[in-house]
């Protein structure tokens, strides 16, 4: 059973325009060194995101240039570029760390997206001897449900807080994956319209009639630049779509801060698509674009929120040290490790727990009103629905700052299940 601490906070979204402006007397402040050097991207590139090393986020990479630092702290992979340049023609994709931490590019100087810039979602599965395998999600997204397990275990439920169900029947078919909106038949959306903390989007929900898995949802990427973002190809974090009766993915999320913004590119998070109608299309994604000034007319989809910001500033990138935070003590009297995988069988579980028809889980919450509804959901790994029970709570720790224990008493699989906790504040 995967557990994980990573706090989802829903807020409005906000809309806004890109207008031109005249030149900046000052840059943004980005805590960038510059010591994964230049990223030039001239042809088909992979970007592995398990060669990063683990350590702290803002430390000097010069001794691993290139490959990142993972950041368990703060769920990402991170990158401190001198400039990033994607050419034309060329595109630039990403496989997984271990975690499906999302991306974060920290940039002392420009950034240019001639090419594409992809984190999308996989596909589901369309064979039978393969619908068991999950589709991948980019880089901060959740896995598609299978189509098929084995003999009497199908019809997987998609992972991450918005996977879609699958729903039986006289017309069965796998839900799309939610995120920024809500698909066809799926869960409610999650997350905000900040982007911080930085998520990607769920998957789809598999369906064995057509042994068909669900599609995975799209990652989600921080690109941040003290100098100029410009987008004249794409960037993409589109959820993995499907041909047949299982759910799609939903769309990912993109933020981009920059002390300049232009382009006339395309941004777009869209959910997959499937080919049997569109019961079975994924949610939208989410896109924030925060900047001193910007230009062009670039072609965005779902539409962003636009945040303005002044010359010389410096943006919160990261959930500040108050922030609202949530981590799982313990399920079923097992403490789980810090940075969990869900890894479902390629290594040690998370948490194991005996046969049961239910078990407790401990949750601690940091500067959450106890107003809150803090939500445990528990996806299984294959042949069954997920369940969502809200947590009540145990006592109050601390008051200064206000730290409180949940408990949730939640349905156990047998098997391999997924777990997610969600908190939407008052």
């Amino acid at each position: 059973m995967k557990t994980t601490s990573r706090v989802l906070f829903l807020t409005l979204v906000t809309l806004g325009l890109m207008v031109s402006a005249p030149t900046l007397k000052a840059q943004l402040v980005i805590p960038s060194d510059g010591s994964d050097g230049d990223l030039i991207v001239a042809t088909n590139t992979v970007i592995d995101l398990s060669r990063a090393v683990t350590g702290s986020w803002d430390s000097d990479n010069t001794a691993n240039k290139g490959k990142g630092i993972y950041d368990s702290n703060k769920w990402a992979v991170v990158f401190k570029y001198s400039s990033v340049t994607i050419s034309n023609g060329a595109t630039l994709s990403f496989a997984n760390h271990a975690s499906r931490a999302p991306v974060v590019w920290l940039v002392k100087g420009d950034v240019v997206v001639r090419g594409v810039l992809s984190l999308d979602g996989g596909r589901g599965s369309t064979t039978a001897s393969r619908s068991s395998i999950l589709a991948e999600p980019g880089p901060g997204g959740f896995r598609g449900g299978p189509g098929f397990f084995a003999s009497g275990v199908a019809d997987g439920a998609g992972f991450g807080p918005g996977g879609g169900q699958f729903r039986g029947g006289p017309n069965s078919f796998g839900a799309g994956g939610s995120f920024g909106s809500r698909s066809p038949y799926g869960p409610s959306v999650y997350g905000n319209s900040s982007l911080i903390p930085l998520i990607g989007g769920s998957g789809g929900g598999g369906y064995s009639g057509d042994s068909r898995g669900g599609g995975a949802g799209a990652g989600a990427i921080l690109i941040a630049s003290s100098a100029t973002v410009s987008i004249l190809g794409g960037i993409h974090a589109n959820g993995g779509g499907d041909d047949g009766g299982a759910g799609s993915g939903s769309g990912g999320g993109v933020r981009i801060v920059a002390n300049v913004l232009t382009g006339d590119g395309v941004i777009q998070c869209l959910g997959g698509r499937a080919g049997s109608g569109g019961n079975h299309d994924g949610g939208l994604g989410r896109i924030v674009l925060e900047r001193s000034l910007a230009s062009g007319n670039p072609q965005i989809n779902p539409d962003p929120r636009v945040v303005p910001l002044e010359p010389g500033a410096a943006p919160l990138l990261w959930l500040p040290e108050n922030g609202p935070v949530v981590r799982v003590l313990s399920v079923g009297g097992k403490i789980p490790p810090a940075d969990p995988r869900a890894a479902f069988g390629s290594s040690q579980p998370d948490v194991s727990i005996p046969s049961t028809s239910t078990t407790p889980v401990i949750l601690e919450t940091t500067n959450v009103e106890d107003l809150s509804t803090v939500t445990v959901r528990v996806t299984p790994r294959a042949n069954g629905s997920y369940t969502e029970t809200k947590a009540t709570v145990a006592k109050v720790v601390s008051t200064t700052p206000l730290v409180i224990q949940w408990t949730a008493n939640v349905p156990v699989n047998a098997g391999y299940s997924a777990m997610q906790v969600k908190v939407i504040r008052p």
